[in-house]
């Protein structure tokens, strides 16, 4: 597919992956919903937990992502076989990543948490869910190389249905697990953790046989292995590893933030976790757009069109501010209406308590829905460690300002949530700069 700058075509691209991109992001806030209204401990400890798997998961989908720029660029060559090398590459080094963070969830969980969680009960409870979520990496990481396929070819529209078909599995099971039903006994977090692996499994069996059935692959030869080597699996890990370590390191500091929270307390803990939660939801246009960014940059520079690149990312971030202002303006002035069918149990004081801090999370919005799109967007120049410098400046700045502000001089949730705002507005002003420049046009894969 050949892709054009018009805002028709960074939506008919971005939408279906900005729906793919929610389903994480949906399974941690149904399981919150969930864990809500069955236990408040429970609660607490699924915002601390389901950051930690995000790390989890924003691993494999970091290689992914690196692998998805590859296939674009070769597919924007109209190297079709190429493309489906570096897919094979991909699906490869996903496995193996993903047998090798399986051991380490399922054996070194516990010890992990311990460092950074006081309250014992809470640490039980994060151990109790990660147990069972530890089986689901396998078939999210060998899952996202299957996104990354058909979002590097630009041919996302089965994303849509095959997200639709994870979401309402988990909402199912996670009803039956947690609460009990149809002859199960209630199990709680575990319940959760358990409700979202299984519709990890039945979603990737269903892109699995999409792609079986699909006869528009076939041109990039995906199951030929006869000139695949490892110099493809390792050149996918090249271009992919400081996308992962951008993604640890981002959601690593959110987690260490948090941490800092519990530290705080237990009630805070819940405000930052709801906060979190329609950070999460109300973030989806700008994932969709990032990972939409990163394809058409790519095929932009694989068909020799360098100079639109800039006004491209200009373009999307126009969008992607808008969509988010439009989505997130109803939900924050009036969170008594759209949020009580979520977090409202038997009365509304967890949302009342919450209220002031939602402008801040506004704000935070704001900043993301431009500094997202310029950081992806220079990754999808393919300058990787550039944007793994500039997010690790900025992640340094982020540690610093948690332990002065939360920490050490405690103020209020305001004030600890501010670091997200000088975060993106560091990473937006140095990603304008370095695409501004000529320096990324001499890097070829």
């Amino acid at each position: 597919m050949r892709l054009s700058t018009s805002y028709r075509q960074i939506l008919s691209l971005s939408v279906p992956i900005m729906l793919g991109s929610a389903a994480q992001n949906i399974i941690v806030l149904s399981d919150n919903v969930f864990l809500y209204h069955y236990d408040p401990l429970e609660f607490a400890a699924v915002g601390l937990v389901g950051v930690f798997y995000l790390i989890i998961a924003s691993i494999g989908y970091g290689f992914s992502r690196g692998g998805q720029i590859l296939i674009a660029r070769r597919n924007g060559e109209l190297n079709y076989t190429g493309a489906g090398r570096d897919f094979q590459g991909l699906f490869i080094f996903e496995c193996v990543l993903a047998v090798v963070l399986f051991l380490f969830l399922w054996f070194g969980s516990a010890s992990f948490f311990s460092l950074f969680i006081n309250n014992e009960e809470i640490l039980q409870k994060c151990v109790e869910y990660i147990k069972p979520r530890s089986f689901g990496v396998f078939f999210s990481y060998i899952g996202v190389s299957l996104i990354a396929f058909y979002t590097g070819i630009a041919n996302t529209r089965f994303i849509i249905y095959d997200t639709v078909i994870l979401i309402t599995v988990n909402i199912f099971l996670n009803y039956v697990f947690i609460f009990g039903a149809f002859g199960i006994e209630p199990m709680g977090i575990g319940g959760a953790g358990l409700a979202s692996t299984l519709a990890e499994v039945v979603a990737f069996v269903a892109f699995l046989v999409y792609m079986i059935w699909d006869k528009g692959n076939r041109k990039y030869k995906l199951l030929n292995t006869e000139k695949l080597s490892i110099l493809t699996v390792f050149i996918v890990f090249n271009i992919s590893f400081p996308v992962v370590f951008q993604s640890i390191l981002g959601i690593g500091s959110w987690f260490l933030f948090f941490s800092f929270i519990e530290n705080v307390g237990s009630r805070e803990l819940q405000i930052s976790n709801l906060m979190r939660n329609v950070y999460l939801i109300l973030s989806i246009p700008c994932w969709g757009y990032s990972a939409g960014i990163n394809t058409m940059v790519s095929n932009f520079i694989g068909n020799r069109k360098r100079q639109a690149v800039l006004p491209l990312i200009i373009k999307t971030v126009k969008i992607n501010v808008f969509s988010t202002m439009i989505i997130a303006l109803p939900v924050l002035l009036f969170p008594e209406f759209f949020l009580y069918p979520l977090f409202g149990r038997d009365d509304m004081s967890l949302i009342l308590e919450s209220k002031p801090y939602l402008m801040m999370v506004f704000a935070i919005l704001m900043t993301f829905a431009v500094g997202g799109i310029f950081i992806n967007g220079l990754i999808g120049t393919g300058h990787t460690r550039t944007a793994l410098w500039i997010q690790l400046i900025f992640t340094v700045v982020y540690i610093i300002y948690s332990i002065l502000f939360i920490k050490m001089y405690w103020f209020n949730l305001n004030i600890a949530w501010a670091v997200e705002i000088f975060y993106w507005l560091g990473i937006t002003l140095m990603s304008y700069w370095f695409l501004k420049t000529d320096k990324w046009h001499i890097l070829k894969f």
